[in-house]
């Protein structure tokens, strides 16, 4: 598959991901969640196979758009262990500045948060007693210094939009 291809593929991959959770559709049902879990399934399979025959899709490969779309597709993994395996080889992507640091943090969260453990970037939300909060974070007192590392806006700025786009607010 040439960068090229690769690149269309991403691009392709990801309007359909984006269709598939267009929040105007409302909450999905069981038929919809079905169509979506398989999907994800695909793509975590394809994906996976990408990564073992060629790496992580790098921008200087198939631009920063692409490179995004192959970050959305983790993100969106089915199976935790090639979860794992896209986080390191993103995070050796990003070493090299092949990757954005910014989509690092938010898969690194996810990761961590299906393995049980603590987020370091505050990415991750679910339904609590008062509408949506913020999984446990680690050292929440140094969350905004992690998340300016990386890019990211205080956490207070992305607390307000996540639950104001949830209209939690």
């Amino acid at each position: 598959m040439t960068d090229e291809e690769l690149r269309d593929e991403l691009l392709r991959r990801m309007k359909v991901d984006q269709a598939m959770r267009d929040p105007a559709k409302g909450f999905p049902g069981d038929k919809r969640l079905a169509r979506l879990q398989k999907f994800d399934e695909g793509n975590t399979a394809w994906l996976y196979s990408v990564v073992a025959t060629r790496g992580w899709p790098l921008i200087s490969q198939v631009g920063a758009r692409a490179a995004r779309a192959a970050w959305l597709l983790a993100q969106h993994a089915t199976s935790l262990e090639a979860q794992r395996l896209f986080r390191e080889v993103m995070a050796d992507a990003v070493e090299r500045d092949e990757a954005s640091p910014r989509d690092l943090a938010y898969l690194e969260d996810r990761v961590r948060v299906r393995s049980g453990r603590l987020q370091l970037y505050g990415t991750q939300f679910h339904g609590g007693a008062d509408g949506l909060e913020p999984m446990p974070i680690e050292e929440p007192e140094l969350l905004d210094e992690r998340r300016a590392a990386v890019g990211m806006e205080p956490f207070a700025e992305y607390e307000a939009f996540i639950r104001k786009t949830a209209g939690d607010d």
